[in-house]
């Protein structure tokens, strides 16, 4: 790809909270290509979405030394809520999966907590993914298992079944445990599990770790477990999704 020469400068600052796997790193990698990509004139034909998602986990695992997967840049780089599918077949013929925008007009209402002394995130992906490249038949199967239950997950939020779609997220979390253990997760995220449970709400980990996210469909439980995370030192949001296809993404 040839480009122009010029010279730049580059300047950046991030509102993610570090270290709670909230894919704050690949936010920058993917913030900062999408701005090379408007200073050189480049567009989606020059560097197609799924070639750049594949392009930010490269600056970030070869340059970085971050280890990491494909699902966060895929979010960055397409936007929205993105069904993904990951399986061997696709990514063997086309080097990525198939990504798939599901409608956001109603999708609803997640929460986020997260610790306030966050550790490394990186650490709990360490195991795992050795037992994974090692053919470990219990990793290979979970990750088997976190599939069907996304699949599952996705004909739950597009026909509204918010109760069901509560019922996969424990499920995953669960799923979760198993293979990563106890010991792995650590006490911080295994306390905001029980602090969301407490409250009847449904809770999983959205990332390596350090924060939860969870589906609570009472609201005066919700207030509640509010209350219950910023007193145990977390701190707690509402999820408000960014819809690209909204008049204020175009």
């Amino acid at each position: 790809m040839a480009l122009t020469k010029q010279n730049f400068t580059l300047k950046y600052d991030t509102n993610i909270p570090r270290q709670v796997g909230l894919a704050g790193s690949s936010a920058i990698v993917s913030a900062t290509l999408k701005c090379l990509m408007k200073f050189y004139n480049l567009t989606d034909n020059d560097l197609p979405k799924p070639i750049r998602a594949n392009f930010v986990l490269d600056v970030e695992s070869d340059e970085l030394f971050i280890t990491a997967g494909l699902q966060d840049r895929v979010v960055q780089v397409y936007e929205g809520l993105i069904y993904m599918d990951f399986s061997k077949e696709l990514m063997d013929k086309h080097g990525y999966g198939s990504y798939i925008p599901i409608d956001m007009s109603s999708v609803p209402p997640f929460w986020l907590a997260y610790l306030g002394d966050p550790s490394d995130s990186g650490r709990i992906h360490s195991t795992v993914r050795q037992r994974w490249l090692n053919g470990d038949t219990d990793v290979i199967e979970a990750m088997k298992s976190f599939a069907e239950l996304t699949d599952r997950a996705r004909e739950a939020l597009e026909s509204r079944d918010w109760s069901k779609l509560a019922e996969l997220m424990n499920q995953n979390f669960e799923l979760r445990r198993k293979v990563y253990t106890d010991e792995c997760l650590g006490p911080g995220n295994l306390k905001m599990v029980q602090i969301a449970r407490t409250f009847s709400s449904a809770v999983k980990l959205p990332g390596s770790g350090g924060a939860v996210m969870g589906l609570c469909l009472d609201s005066d439980k919700l207030v509640a477990m509010k209350n219950a995370f910023q007193e145990a030192g977390c701190v707690f949001c509402h999820v408000v999704p960014y819809d690209p296809c909204s008049a204020f993404g175009q």
